[in-house]
Protein backbone atom coordinates (compact mmCIF):
# COMPACT_ATOMS: atom_id res chain seq x y z
CA UNK A 1 0.00 0.00 0.00
CA UNK A 2 1.86 3.18 -1.19
CA UNK A 3 0.87 6.56 -1.49
CA UNK A 4 3.64 7.13 -3.92
CA UNK A 5 2.93 10.39 -6.20
CA UNK A 6 0.08 11.66 -3.52
CA UNK A 7 -0.34 14.74 -1.63
CA UNK A 8 -1.26 14.50 1.97
CA UNK A 9 -3.49 16.14 4.21
CA UNK A 10 -1.01 18.60 5.37
CA UNK A 11 0.34 19.80 1.78
CA UNK A 12 -2.97 20.11 0.54
CA UNK A 13 -4.24 22.51 3.19
CA UNK A 14 -1.40 24.49 3.26
CA UNK A 15 -1.43 25.15 -0.36
CA UNK A 16 -5.50 25.76 0.00
CA UNK A 17 -4.54 28.29 2.80
CA UNK A 18 -2.31 30.20 0.92
CA UNK A 19 -4.12 33.44 -0.68
CA UNK A 20 -3.65 33.07 -4.78
CA UNK A 21 -2.61 36.87 -4.85
CA UNK A 22 0.77 35.87 -2.62
CA UNK A 23 1.65 33.61 -4.74
CA UNK A 24 4.61 33.54 -6.73
CA UNK A 25 3.87 32.98 -10.64
CA UNK A 26 6.18 29.49 -9.79
CA UNK A 27 4.29 28.27 -6.61
CA UNK A 28 1.09 28.66 -8.33
CA UNK A 29 2.29 26.29 -11.41
CA UNK A 30 3.89 23.95 -8.90
CA UNK A 31 0.61 23.67 -7.08
CA UNK A 32 -1.11 23.39 -10.29
CA UNK A 33 1.27 20.32 -11.47
CA UNK A 34 0.94 18.67 -7.53
CA UNK A 35 -2.46 19.06 -7.97
CA UNK A 36 -2.87 17.36 -11.03
CA UNK A 37 -0.75 14.61 -10.29
CA UNK A 38 -2.73 13.88 -7.29
CA UNK A 39 -6.40 13.74 -9.07
CA UNK A 40 -4.15 11.32 -11.57
CA UNK A 41 -2.90 9.36 -9.25
CA UNK A 42 -6.18 9.02 -7.19
CA UNK A 43 -8.11 8.12 -10.55
CA UNK A 44 -5.79 5.29 -10.96
CA UNK A 45 -5.00 4.04 -8.05
CA UNK A 46 -7.97 1.45 -6.86
CA UNK A 47 -9.23 2.03 -3.57
CA UNK A 48 -8.42 -1.26 -2.67
CA UNK A 49 -4.55 -0.40 -2.70
CA UNK A 50 -5.20 3.23 -0.76
CA UNK A 51 -4.10 4.10 2.91
CA UNK A 52 -6.70 4.70 5.37
CA UNK A 53 -5.10 8.28 5.56
CA UNK A 54 -5.28 8.84 1.32
CA UNK A 55 -9.03 7.81 1.32
CA UNK A 56 -9.78 10.01 3.92
CA UNK A 57 -7.80 12.86 2.27
CA UNK A 58 -9.37 11.71 -0.95
CA UNK A 59 -12.83 11.73 0.29
CA UNK A 60 -12.01 15.49 1.91
CA UNK A 61 -10.65 16.85 -0.34
CA UNK A 62 -13.81 15.22 -3.05
CA UNK A 63 -11.08 13.33 -5.03
CA UNK A 64 -12.59 10.36 -4.97
CA UNK A 65 -11.40 7.11 -7.69
CA UNK A 66 -13.59 7.13 -10.19
CA UNK A 67 -12.69 3.50 -10.46
CA UNK A 68 -16.08 2.58 -8.56
CA UNK A 69 -19.75 3.06 -9.03
CA UNK A 70 -21.31 5.51 -7.35
CA UNK A 71 -23.73 4.95 -4.46
CA UNK A 72 -26.50 5.70 -6.54
CA UNK A 73 -25.48 3.23 -9.22
CA UNK A 74 -24.52 0.69 -6.37
CA UNK A 75 -28.52 1.21 -4.95
CA UNK A 76 -29.92 1.08 -8.56
CA UNK A 77 -28.03 -2.55 -9.39
CA UNK A 78 -29.26 -3.51 -5.68
CA UNK A 79 -32.22 -3.02 -6.50
CA UNK A 80 -32.10 -4.57 -10.40
CA UNK A 81 -32.55 -1.02 -11.94
CA UNK A 82 -28.85 -0.73 -13.26
CA UNK A 83 -25.99 -2.38 -15.04
CA UNK A 84 -24.08 -3.88 -12.69
CA UNK A 85 -20.91 -1.89 -14.30
CA UNK A 86 -17.36 -2.15 -11.84
CA UNK A 87 -19.14 -2.50 -8.97
CA UNK A 88 -16.27 -3.21 -5.56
Amino acid sequence: MSDTGRQNLTDKASDALKPDSEKSTLESLGDSVKSTGDSLASTVEPESHKSAPQKTTDALSSNSNQNTDSLLAKAQNAIGLGNSGNSS
